[in-house]
């Protein structure tokens, strides 16, 4: 792991790799989906444009605790994120934080009637980072075949990191 701030660590991660998967209760269990995250770093709060149509609003509306989980392909890095969830409707807000990404879902813009947005503070992260050269993996790996060692695939390290 790198020698940086684990909180500033865990920022990083969600503004490198955005779409994170959302997990929500609901009657039958827990359900995931892929949401693009607005990391805002300053506030401790991560948001996600959605549409008031979806079940998730209703699921977190009945439970706010949430998962998030994030993975940085290029750091190879692992982010689970558990946070406590809240549906607003914003328009300003949604204005400030729209991507062009968000017309192919919601194409009435920020101001649509069915953008809510979901606002997400971290409570806790759990941050895994592997090792750092997919071509030193694949590499180990081949090595396994060639002399039957076990492979050295560097150090993983698991960090918690309490968000407030």
């Amino acid at each position: 792991m790198t020698k940086q701030n684990p909180i500033s660590r865990v920022w990083d991660i969600i503004e490198k790799a955005p779409v994170g998967m959302l997990t929500t209760r609901f009657a039958g269990g827990l359900r995931a989906r892929p949401l693009e995250a607005r990391a805002d770093r300053d506030a401790g709060i991560i948001w996600f444009v959605t549409d008031v149509r979806g079940a998730k609003d209703d699921e977190i509306d009945a439970a706010h605790d949430i998962g998030l989980v994030f993975y940085d392909e290029a750091a190879r890095a692992y982010l689970s994120i558990t946070g406590r969830a809240s549906v607003v409707r914003d328009t300003v807000k949604a204005n400030e934080i729209w991507n062009k990404t968000d017309d192919i879902w919601l194409m009435g813009g920020p101001g649509d009637p069915n953008v809510r947005l979901l606002r997400v503070e971290p409570i806790m992260a759990e941050l895994w980072d592997g090792p750092s050269s997919a071509a030193g993996v694949a590499f180990e790996f081949a090595k396994v075949a060639w002399t039957g060692e076990k492979p050295n695939l560097g150090e993983n390290r698991k960090v918690v990191v309490p968000m407030r």
